[in-house]
């Protein structure tokens, strides 16, 4: 979904809003250099399972219902989905002890991130921005946007739909203000479609003065 190279991951990278995903457990193995924030990561990996199962039955119910709004090829069907969903989130509980012990799990909240400018060379944030556009306002979608791009040289953002497949109507002010604030902003076609048209990120980078 990212488009991501070999060498997009040689530096370090930093996966916000990431949830309890597999990620950087699979990354660490093949020995790239994750970090994942993500505010759930106050909860223990017991709290953290107990939602995981509280959630799966909805998630795969709603995949259910809307039906028609995914592409199912890779992933077959709802049932599929459900199972893979659970397969990467169990990874993730695998290696959240450890890995929050070594510092690659932090608990930092967008808008406001605990690292240093510059401290990584990628940034990528996927199903949190423009996916939430009813509830987050354009303005912290900027905010959010800028801050990445404060601690890394580049953020990539994935999908460019809201939550019901729809094109997010925040995409163009959102980008507007970006690049009013000297920031280049471009949206790019990835080989990945799950979301019917939710097959571009936006990639963000400050522009050299």
């Amino acid at each position: 979904m990212f488009a991501l190279s070999p060498q997009d991951l040689e530096g370090k990278t930093l996966d916000c809003a990431a949830g309890p995903a597999s990620f950087n457990a699979e990354a660490t193995q093949k020995g790239y250099r994750v970090t994942s924030c993500d505010p759930i990561y106050r909860f223990t990996a017991k709290e953290i399972a107990g939602r995981i199962d509280d959630t799966y039955e909805t998630v795969v119910t709603g995949a259910k219902a809307n039906r028609d709004r995914y592409v199912w090829e890779e992933i077959s069907s709802p049932e599929h989905m459900g199972q893979a969903r659970m397969v990467a989130m169990r990874r993730f509980l695998e290696d959240f002890p450890p890995g929050l012990e070594k510092g690659r799990y932090r608990p930092d909240e967008l808008p406001s991130l605990g690292f240093g400018n510059g401290e990584f060379d990628l940034a990528l944030s996927s199903h949190f921005l423009f996916t939430y556009s009813k509830q987050l306002s354009a303005d912290f979608h900027v905010a959010a946007i800028e801050e990445m791009c404060r601690v890394a040289s580049e953020v990539r953002i994935f999908p460019l739909l809201n939550y019901d497949g729809r094109p997010s109507r925040l995409l163009r002010p959102v980008v507007s203000k970006l690049q009013a604030r000297g920031y280049r902003a471009e949206m790019q076609r990835v080989p990945y479609e799950f979301q019917k048209g939710g097959n571009r990120l936006l990639s963000v980078t400050r522009e050299t003065r």
